[in-house]
This record gives C-alpha cells, sequence and structure tokens, in this order.
C-alpha cells in the first residue's frame, strides 16, 4: 500500500505549524498551502511561521508553499486539513481540483457549521471521498508540547486501521507516540465535546469555583460524552482511551487551551465579542457548541454542561447563575 505519497500540510495555524514540524521528521518535502501571500513570504524570510509557533525553526527550502488551494491538491497525494472548521467550506469551495481520489487526513477539531457534519462525513458527502480514504488525528497533543518536542500521544483514527497504521508510522518520532482506531465518528465528535467542556472549565474557573468542582465537572464531562457517542455512534469503545479523556483532561486543564482561556474570560465577565477579539485565535469550541445543541435536538441525550454552556454563549444567561444550576445537578 503505496500511501501517504507527497504530503500537504492545509493551513497555516498552531496546530497546522506543529503538524509540518512532525512530518518534515520523515518526510524530505511538504507542500503547504496558506491563504495568505504575506504570510508566506515572511516565513520564507524568518525561516518560521510569522504568526505561530514563531520559535519552531524549518528548513524552507524543503517546503513548497502556495495560497493556490489547486495547485497544492493537484501537487499532493494526501491531504492534511488543518482549517479551523468555521472557515473549511470558504477554502474548499475554491478547489476546481478533484479531491475524492486523495488521502484526506483531517486534524480539524470541529463541525462544519450550517451542515452540522464532522468533517469526515463533509468530505464524504460533499466531495465523494471514500471513508476508507479519510483519517483523523487526535490528541491529547497540544501544537506548544509539540513545538517544545515534549513527549505527546496522537491517536490516528480510519475505517482501515491498515492505512491509519501507515499514517501512523509517518507521523511517530521520539516525541510522538501514535496508536490507532476504527472509531472515526466517536473520535471526531468527543474532539469537538472536550473543546465545549473546556470552556464550561473556564467558566467555572473565572467564577472562581476550585479544584475539586473542576474534577467533579469533568468526571460529569466524560460522562456525557459517553452517552452521546453511544447514542449518535453506538460501538463497543472505551472512553478512557487517551483519544477521549486524555484529550478532555488536557483540553480542560492546560494553560495551552485556548477554549479553557475563552471560557476563563466568560467567566471574569467578557462578553463574547470581547473575549474573541481579545483571544486573537479561533476558540473552536464557541462554534461546537452550537452544533452539539443542533446535532441532539435529533438525539435528546441529556446533556447538562453541553447545555449550559450553550445558554451562556448563545442565550447569554448569566454565567452566575447557569454554572449554579448546573452544580445542583451534580453528584
Amino acid at each position: 500500500m503505496k500511501l501517504p505519497g507527497k504530503i500537504a500540510i492545509m493551513g497555516g495555524g498552531s496546530w497546522a505549524t506543529a503538524i509540518a514540524k512532525m512530518v518534515l521528521v520523515q518526510e524530505e518535502t511538504i507542500n503547504w498551502y496558506m491563504r495568505r501571500d504575506d504570510r508566506i513570504a515572511d516565513f520564507k524570510r524568518l525561516g518560521h511561521n510569522p504568526a505561530y509557533l514563531t520559535g519552531v525553526k524549518f528548513d524552507v527550502k524543503r517546503i513548497n508553499f502556495s495560497s493556490n488551494i489547486n495547485e497544492i491538491v493537484r501537487q499532493s497525494d494526501t491531504l492534511i486539513f488543518v482549517t479551523p472548521s468555521p472557515y473549511l467550506k470558504s477554502h474548499l469551495k475554491k478547489l476546481k481540483t478533484r479531491i475524492r481520489d486523495k488521502f484526506i487526513i483531517t486534524a480539524i477539531k470541529g463541525i462544519v457549521p450550517d451542515d452540522n457534519l464532522i468533517v469526515s462525513e463533509y468530505f464524504t458527502s460533499e466531495y465523494g471521498v471514500p471513508r476508507e480514504n479519510i483519517a483523523v488525528l487526535a490528541g491529547p497533543c497540544h501544537a506548544e508540547e509539540v513545538a517544545l518536542e515534549r513527549l505527546s500521544y496522537l491517536t490516528v483514527a480510519c475505517p482501515d486501521t491498515d492505512k491509519a497504521c501507515i499514517v501512523a508510522r509517518k507521523l511517530g518520532n521520539s516525541y510522538i507516540k501514535t496508536s490507532v482506531s476504527n472509531d472515526v465518528v466517536g473520535i471526531e465528535y468527543s474532539s469537538v465535546l472536550k473543546n465545549v467542556y473546556a470552556i464550561a472549565a473556564g467558566i467555572c474557573s473565572g467564577l472562581k469555583y476550585g479544584d475539586n468542582f473542576q474534577a467533579v465537572l469533568v468526571s460529569n464531562a466524560i460522562q456525557e460524552m459517553y452517552r452521546f457517542l453511544q447514542t449518535v455512534h453506538p460501538l463497543d469503545r472505551n472512553v478512557e482511551e487517551s483519544a477521549y479523556l486524555g484529550d478532555l483532561l488536557v483540553t480542560c486543564y492546560s494553560n495551552f487551551s485556548r477554549n479553557r482561556t475563552f471560557g476563563t474570560m466568560i467567566g471574569k465577565g467578557y462578553s463574547v465579542k470581547s473575549a474573541q477579539i481579545e483571544m486573537e485565535m479561533i476558540a473552536e469550541g464557541y462554534y461546537g457548541t452550537k452544533c452539539i445543541k443542533e446535532i441532539n435536538r435529533h438525539y435528546h441525550v441529556n446533556m447538562p454542561i453541553a447545555d449550559a454552556v450553550y445558554n451562556i454563549l448563545y442565550e447569554r444567561i448569566s454565567p452566575n447563575i447557569e454554572i449554579k444550576l448546573l452544580t445542583d445537578s451534580f453528584r
């Protein structure tokens, strides 16, 4: 099996930069799509991403940059998508090149808004990419720690586990340990939900709830996640594995977590708009919260934490009031 061939990074943020660093450990060259020509010019001049993970140095001679998505897709066999989920459709609308015969890896931890589809389902339904040619990357794996070469763990999920193994070997190195799974749907949804729960953890931190309560919040969150996953995509899965519980823990607790940071600002009294402006980075959980709420209207899973975050972010209910109601439901 000749996977993954020529690899392209599709996106220019911190996670895209960390993945490029991982891939270049084993690959001689990569293609890299970034939408802004000025960022590409600065990257080539400085030898690092001018906006994200600026401490990671690259040999730019090993990178073929382009702001032309069609050019990058034509020249590549494996496409690793790392754009924020709200912007995925706008990037893909520029596509005139077929991607159904490419191998797609999604490292996007979000749902495609309006369509309310996880990214793997979107590529299949809109672009005809076979499910067995789509893989998903899951953590716990903060980009900032990859940049520092701190030991991290990645899970590669694909319906074809042989392909997942090939991708896992390509991404593994001295500081990245990899494992494989066939639970694409469950891992994608858990990657969305952990961001929602991290916002909840941040809100509680901003409201001065302590570590004791945070432990109860997260233990309830993993139960809520399990209920949702088993309803939406029933499978014999173990949510205590690192791709589920591990990713949830690091996103709820880490200072690198932008979703927790966003939630903390909301808990301290910032409006959603002012928190977004001050952060200058996308908190995927903000968009994921609305998508999960809309998806769950079809399933009616009991999700008090996700509902509380939705009420705070979208219904403008006071965080103090909403979290107090939530605490009364916990045991």
